[in-house]
């Protein structure tokens, strides 16, 4: 097999693999006792050759092989059990994966306020090194890259504006009115049998802009202009953070030698860095210039941006920045699988549509949001480095040791969740003596959010903007789909791709 086509099989399994919240844990606690443990080399997993480890299991062939990534993890299972040891590939390190969610528990629960975490290594090197040139004073390089002690004063200093539900709130009138206005876009761009002439994930990622625009900035970013242009600021910035989670997962998460010398990726990484930071300046600049006109707005007027001026210019300037490329693709996703699952159950659409018309609660909402959480969550699961050892699941686990827990495939498994296959929003409603009852579920078989403080910062905003857009949909439009499902690829976060064959039928229509 030549080196590209083995790259292009190998590449997709990997990330698969490192498709995960990456962390590390970080605890004080006493040495496990190992008297009784199994040594760490026992644990089962595929066999492995030195430098490329198990890499003949997964190529064409080979015992791991699977043309389709996302059923990779589930193979490992069926293969190995709860937890399986992958040996170093290319020089990465150990690598386990485990399916048990008291494991989950115990390990994530070890961390101590300042849990290191790892991935984006590319972003972190552009940030500290490259940028240095430009700023030889500035320590912080933001929440997605920072580490230790300046991570964590960053992280409380943001947590009171982006985390209290009563702040979030504040934003929910202009939220609602992007939303609106992306409805009234869609009815315009549908064709005679009710399809978006336009792309529909570029569409839902020109909301999901807009929405983080007017909580980042406290302004109108204008995707939705009729003329916008290709090569605008809006859209390019789009393309670009696109390209950032494509060319980091090449760089961070599979085979590379860019720490080494400048591979061609390496090269491309960079230019995209700076240009998502050439980009946010001109978009922090539009939003300082409607500050210093309306310096006597009210709070609720304010964005993330403005309120944290007020503390600390350098964490505002930061979270700007991090919000563009952490706020958009991750949310646009979500949707896309929320709509696909309603299309795919008209009997729940109905349901949850009888809900929002009367306005009187939010309770199917949110069951809906969960469960598709569950079914199809943005990122696959959570990751730790060791910095203790463990027992895990009667074997000894040292220091350094990459620790994944499969939360997606965890939550689609018949032991944790009846009929774990459907669409059951109904089971994070139902009563104690239900059997669908979603409390007979370990707690740490789901974990959307990541735990702990490096849980998503963003996680009130998405949720405010998912719930306001999915209302938005459910009053005008009665969804369906036709034709094959849609494919997901796998990397940092699960991508939904093309062809999206969605029909908004207008329920205002007679």
């Amino acid at each position: 097999m030549n080196a590209p086509k083995l790259r292009s099989t190998l590449n997709p399994i990997w990330i698969r693999i490192k498709g995960v919240r990456y962390q590390a844990t970080v605890s004080t606690s006493e040495n496990v006792d190992v008297t009784n443990l199994k040594p760490f080399h026992e644990i089962p997993g595929p066999s492995s050759l030195p430098l490329i480890g198990p890499l003949l299991h997964f190529i064409p062939g080979g015992s791991l092989y699977t043309p389709d990534t996302k059923d990779f993890s589930a193979k490992l299972f069926k293969l190995y059990g709860p937890i399986v040891k992958l040996d170093p590939l290319f020089a990465r390190n150990t690598l386990l994966m485990v399916y048990d969610p008291e494991s989950a528990a115990n390990v994530l629960r070890s961390e101590n306020r300042i849990p290191y975490r790892g991935g984006f290594n590319s972003l972190a090197y552009y940030r500290k090194h490259i940028k240095k040139h430009e700023n030889n004073h500035k320590k912080l390089t933001g929440l997605i890259t920072d580490q230790g002690e300046e991570w964590w004063d960053l992280r409380s200093t943001v947590n009171p504006v982006l985390l209290q539900p009563k702040t979030i709130k504040l934003y929910s009138a202009a939220i609602d009115e992007v939303a609106q206005e992306m409805m009234n876009r869609m009815k315009s761009k549908l064709d005679e049998n009710n399809r978006l002439q336009a792309k529909f994930d570029d569409e839902m990622n020109l909301w999901a802009l807009e929405s983080i625009g007017v909580v980042a900035f406290g302004i109108r970013l204008n995707c939705f202009d009729p003329n916008l242009a290709e090569n605008s600021p809006e859209k390019k910035l789009i393309e670009c953070v696109h390209q950032i989670f494509n060319l980091s997962n090449q760089l961070d998460f599979q085979p590379s030698l860019w720490h080494i010398f400048s591979t061609p990726t390496y090269k491309k990484a960079m230019k995209m860095f700076q240009l998502q930071e050439d980009l946010s300046k001109y978009f922090i600049n539009k939003a300082m210039r409607n500050i210093n006109k309306n310096e006597d707005k009210p709070d609720e007027q304010k964005g993330v941006l403005e309120k944290l001026l007020d503390i600390n210019e350098e964490y505002a300037y930061i979270m700007a920045t991090d919000m563009l490329v952490a706020g958009v693709d991750t949310v646009a996703n979500s949707i896309a699988a929320t709509l696909y699952l309603f299309a795919k159950n008209p009997e729940k659409q109905e349901k949850l549509r009888e809900e929002v018309m009367s306005k009187e609660s939010k309770r199917y909402l949110k069951a809906c949001i969960k469960e598709t959480m569950r079914m199809m969550p943005v990122v696959s699961g959570n990751l730790r480095r060791t910095t203790k050892e463990y027992n895990i699941l009667g074997y000894h686990v040292p220091k350094g040791i990459d620790v994944a827990f499969a939360h997606q495939d965890l939550s689609l498994m018949e032991e944790h969740y009846p009929r774990p296959t459907e669409f059951i929003p109904e089971r994070w409603l139902a009563e104690k003596n239900d059997p669908l009852y979603y409390g007979k579920a370990h707690p740490f078989v789901m974990a959307p959010f990541g735990f702990g403080v490096r849980s998503c910062i963003g996680r009130r905003i998405a949720e405010l903007e998912i719930e306001t857009f999915l209302t938005k949909i459910l009053e005008n439009f009665r969804v369906e789909w036709y034709g094959p499902p849609p494919k997901i690829i796998q990397t940092s976060i699960n991508y939904f791709t093309g062809p999206f064959n969605f029909v908004f039928n207008d329920i205002k229509k007679k």
